[in-house]
């Protein structure tokens, strides 16, 4: 489908399901794409207090959904620096692919909330099912990036979890 990462070593697969994690302080939403990376879709949203300890869910998760791979959402700045919760995000990835032996990349998030934002309002949602909903969605905007980037590029987008903290990789970059 795709060739693989510039990264020689890098083992993410070019087909089958992946999930896109939007990682945040209080929620941490996930959504899911087929086996061709055509479709996807919000799946849920899980908590994040105490991720250290869920490594039983994402294994789950990842037996349930017959998943090949995660994709973890990385926070750059308009000026392609990070912030602590870029190390954050690093930190899971890290412990994501830890728990779950699955190929784990970290893709640039910037305006995934704002967008997932945007589609929330259009659908006509109550003011408690939008905050319900959002993380979900913007992780279906993140893992909609990601495939997308790859698409463009031919090749498997985003970054090693063991990159060098240097930036993100996003649609646009050249990479």
């Amino acid at each position: 489908m795709f060739t693989q990462s510039k990264i020689l070593n890098d083992p993410f697969p070019s087909s089958g399901r992946i999930a896109a994690i939007d990682f945040g302080s209080v929620r941490i939403g996930i959504a899911v794409c087929d086996p061709d990376w055509i479709l996807a879709s919000p799946l849920e949203i899980h908590p994040a207090k105490d991720w250290q300890d869920d490594g039983d869910y994402y294994r789950q998760l990842a037996k349930l959904e017959k998943l090949a791979g995660f994709v973890v959402g990385l926070p750059i700045h308009l000026d392609g620096g990070e912030s602590q919760k870029s190390a954050e995000c690093r930190e899971f990835a890290k412990w994501l692919h830890e728990a779950t032996g699955l190929p784990t990349r970290l893709f640039d998030e910037r305006f995934t909330t704002a967008d997932a934002n945007r589609r929330i309002a259009s659908a006509g949602y109550s003011r408690k099912k939008k905050k319900d909903r959002l993380d979900a969605v913007a992780a279906l905007v993140l893992l909609e990036s990601f495939l997308e980037a790859c698409r463009y590029r031919d090749e498997i987008a985003g970054e090693d979890i063991d990159a060098d903290p240097v930036g993100g990789d996003g649609i646009d970059d050249e990479g």
